[in-house]
């Protein structure tokens, strides 16, 4: 992957220093768990993420893609197949200091890149922010449309049983 995207970088807080320069989406590595970890989990300590394991993190690595900028880790998102012809965008995150910026719409694009490489026909999502995947070309869906889903990730979800996230697809053929 290793595109290199033109973006602006944030204006630093006073408890940050960022580096000017181009930022790379790029295919996570093993070096990357700690930090993706951190990322994600402080999403999901919010309420609005999946947690991840260590152990989850190291077998699904090969799907995330990540942004690194200002010396660490700013952004990641994962392509999880679970078909043929279907898969998932999931583990956005993007830190709060450089959100609005691009990094998440940059990443899903070279994630949608490699679904196509991979001949997907669709790409789902399950969000709470609508309005980023509808700009992106995502559709609203019952969730009763994606079973594979269901079965796999969301029931282990403490949510599982009043979900309130929204159910997105994009047809990619």
């Amino acid at each position: 992957m290793g595109t290199l995207v033109s973006l602006h970088v944030p204006q630093a807080s006073p408890a940050t220093t960022y580096t000017a320069g181009p930022l790379e989406v790029r295919k996570a590595n093993l070096r990357d768990i700690q930090k993706l970890l951190t990322l994600i989990n402080s999403f999901a300590a919010k309420g609005i993420m999946l947690p991840r394991t260590e152990f989850e993190l190291a077998e699904n690595i090969r799907d995330f893609v990540v942004i690194e900028g200002g010396g660490g880790l700013v952004a990641c998102c994962a392509l999880h197949i679970y078909s043929p012809a279907a898969a998932e965008i999931r583990s956005l995150a993007v830190d709060p200091g450089w959100q609005s910026h691009g990094l998440g719409r940059k990443m899903v694009e070279a994630l949608e890149q490699e679904a196509r490489e991979f001949g997907l026909v669709s790409l789902f999502a399950f969000t709470y922010v609508e309005g980023f995947f509808r700009k992106m070309g995502y559709e609203t869906v019952e969730r009763g449309e994606l079973p594979l889903k269901a079965w796999k990730d969301c029931l282990r979800c403490p949510k599982f049983q009043a979900c309130d996230e929204i159910a997105m697809r994009k047809r990619l053929y």
